[in-house]
């Protein structure tokens, strides 16, 4: 096996050029190649097109770049997460194209396997369709993506050997294993760098043929922060604790199940090893268990709110790329999301609010088409008083004819034969108060 140069930080980041189209991995700033990207930020570049998750956090890894001035334009997932990157795109600094992140990495397998694209029903009738060429197969509309490619990709890896084989940190794989098969050149950072042979061939999850330089770097938990305490420091009202614990109701042993962000995170802290649960997580975890009582997202997995979790025995890990196919082939049973708007006819509306600067949809279109029971919990009203339940949504759509559940805090509806139906009133609730606070007409069915 040819040996591959190996780098400093500052000498890959020369390789990154004017204009060029770099690919970062990371999900929040677990698996992102911190060294690089900080040292490309000390370089006299700009113009450059950035294709990753998130960019990062406000003077860290790509959030640096865009501090500095050197990005045009970010084609990513979910850009929230940094408040920066709202304000340039609303200033004209930064170009903004958002993707569902299920599509963003298929679009980055598709362009490393030599493929022009796919089809997906993910974010058919929505706005990040755009026109996008519609086909309809099987009875359901299916929106076409182009493959991603890019000329630089920067990953991050935990062990490389000198040959280029790669592997990977718990959730530190992400986008990194497919963004290494869709660029020109492609520079890991590593924490290690060990002669070949010392990994074995079965641990190797990214083989050197897609790797172009190494660079050692070691992480630094002070990038990556320390953990915090789950239910106590999310839950802000007894009110998001009672949908909660009426949402994990729904959850029976032998699901696999995804939780979003927000009230579905709080689910977690109510589920044991022994329920028999087992939690999806987009960025490459199945088998979520507890947060732990103290340490660094170095030592723990992360979850889809990018919090320290722990894995229980049993659990696996995987890219990105794996866990969307998991999300889109039909092999969760359960998600359950927060929710702006519900309508009538089962549409949601989740991750945009017009005339705010809102970046971020993340994986919630793939989840709403993808997975076999969809239930969302959110407060029945808005801070407002304005029902979230309605006619039709107003907002913009996150997927049709999808919900299968709604828990609030005063009531659970279900969709039946495509009819909503209120089926439980909480404690505490009247009929009264739940027909006064919801603006779509529904059928009673209570016990």
């Amino acid at each position: 096996m040819k040996a591959l140069p190996r780098l400093t930080p500052a000498e890959a980041a020369a390789l990154v050029k004017d204009g060029a189209r770099v690919m970062v991995g990371g999900f929040g700033l677990t698996g992102s190649p911190m060294h690089v990207l900080h040292a490309l930020a000390e370089r006299d570049v700009a113009g450059l097109t950035i294709i990753t998750n998130n960019l990062g956090e406000p003077g860290l890894g790509a959030g640096r770049l865009l501090g500095g001035g050197q990005l045009a334009r970010a084609i990513g997932s979910y850009f929230t997460s940094n408040p920066e990157v709202a304000q340039a795109a609303q200033e004209g600094r930064v170009v903004v194209d958002l993707m569902p992140q299920g599509s963003m990495v298929e679009a980055i397998r598709a362009g490393g396997a030599g493929l022009g694209g796919f089809y997906t029903p993910t974010a058919r009738d929505t706005s990040l369709a755009g026109n996008a060429e519609i086909r309809t197969m099987d009875g359901v509309d299916h929106v076409f993506v182009p493959a991603l490619r890019g000329d630089v990709a920067l990953i991050r890896a935990h062990r490389a050997d000198a040959a280029g084989n790669l592997t990977y940190s718990m959730t530190g794989r992400n986008f990194n294993p497919a963004m290494a098969t869709a660029c020109d050149v492609v520079v890991a950072e590593a924490d290690e760098i060990v002669p070949v042979g010392e990994i074995s061939p079965e641990e190797v999850v990214t083989p050197g043929v897609y790797v172009d330089y190494l660079v050692e770097a070691k992480e630094c938990v002070e990038w990556l922060g320390s953990s915090a305490s789950s239910a106590a420091s999310i839950a802000e009202d007894d009110a998001r604790m009672t949908i909660a614990r009426r949402a994990r109701a729904e959850l029976g042993r032998g699901d696999v199940v995804n939780l979003g962000v927000g009230i579905p995170t709080l689910i977690a802290d109510l589920i044991s090893p022994s329920d028999g649960i087992a939690l999806h997580t987009e960025n490459g975890l199945l088998g979520v268990g507890p947060a732990p009582g103290s340490g660094s997202a170095l030592e723990y997995p992360t979850n889809a709110a990018k919090q320290p979790v722990t894995a229980v025995s049993g659990a696996a890990y995987f890219g990105s790329d794996e866990s969307f196919a998991m999300i889109r082939g039909g092999h969760i049973d359960i998600a359950v999301m927060g929710a702006l708007q519900v309508d009538a006819s089962g549409a949601l509306a989740n991750w945009a609010v017009p005339n705010r600067p809102l970046l971020g949809v993340g994986g919630a279109m793939d989840l709403a088409s993808g997975a076999k029971k969809l239930v969302i919990t959110m407060t029945h009203t808005t801070r407002d008083g304005d029902p979230k339940i309605v006619p039709s949504v107003t907002l913009p759509m996150t997927a049709p004819a999808c919900v299968d559940v709604i828990v609030t805090e005063l009531a659970v509806f279900r969709f039946e034969r495509g009819a909503l139906v209120l089926t439980e009133l909480l404690p505490g609730a009247s009929l009264e108060q739940v027909r006064a606070s919801t603006a779509a007409a529904f059928e009673e069915r209570l016990p």
